[in-house]
């Protein structure tokens, strides 16, 4: 079955030029024009992934990328018209996989959506448990675990924190990690990888600022610590 995309964004050319590109290759498209109607069509049609709008009606996009991330794992991209950096890091900071700043390329929103997708389908379902100190992670179920307690991670951050412990010690650059992550380069990837880390940060560390899990390589990037 064809991958289901939800559009949210409240200028009606934009919703049907993406589902336009987005038809045209193979995916189904269901769209809303606000935050609290977005969040209705989400929970009822269950998309493979949502295209979300920062700027939008009744509900900002940042608290619609928050809502969904509560209950549910689906990859989201923002768009955003917003040129200071820190509201896109914001986005990703909630959970979003990626963001494109508008005016954007159909082809490209097409690009980005068939690279996460991919890398969504491709996700290898192991049987082995990590465990490091107080965290376990499952990477067969996709769940964390830190003090007996579930911790809540988009799919990137999961991905991200998996691949970094199943090397600890070993050091990768944030291309490298974009890389291994399947993400689409783009203007400002490294800032991207550091928001994610950061996020990862604030849910898994006892003292986000000492991490003792993902640790900084400085000049070069990022490792899971071999001694956790």
């Amino acid at each position: 079955m064809n991958e289901l995309i939800l559009v949210v964004d409240d200028e009606p050319q934009i919703v049907q030029q993406a589902r336009d590109y987005l038809e045209h290759s193979s995916f189904r498209v269901v769209s809303a024009g606000d935050g609290k109607t977005a969040l209705a069509v989400a929970r009822q049609a269950k998309p493979d992934l949502v295209v979300l709008d920062l700027n939008l009606p009744q509900m900002d996009g940042l608290d619609v990328c928050r809502a969904l991330r509560r209950d549910s794992d689906v990859p989201i991209i923002m768009l955003t018209a917003r040129v200071e950096e820190a509201d896109r890091l914001i986005g990703l900071e909630l959970g979003a996989d990626d963001y494109i700043v508008k005016p954007f390329s159909p082809r490209e929103l097409v690009a980005r959506v068939r690279v996460i997708l991919r890398r969504v389908r491709g996700e290898v379902r192991q049987s082995n448990l990590l465990r490091a100190a107080d965290l376990e992670i499952d990477l067969a179920g996709h769940r964390v675990v830190r003090s007996g307690e579930p911790v809540q991670l988009s799919r990137t951050e999961f991905n991200l924190l998996a691949l970094l412990a199943q090397h600890p010690g070993q050091t990768f650059t944030r291309a490298q990690l974009v890389d291994r992550l399947h993400q689409v380069v783009f203007e400002g990837v490294d800032r991207s990888i550091d928001a994610h880390v950061k996020n990862l940060r604030r849910k898994l560390e006892p003292n986000p600022s000492e991490p003792r899990y993902v640790l900084t390589v400085f000049g070069v990037g990022y490792k899971f610590a071999d001694e956790a």
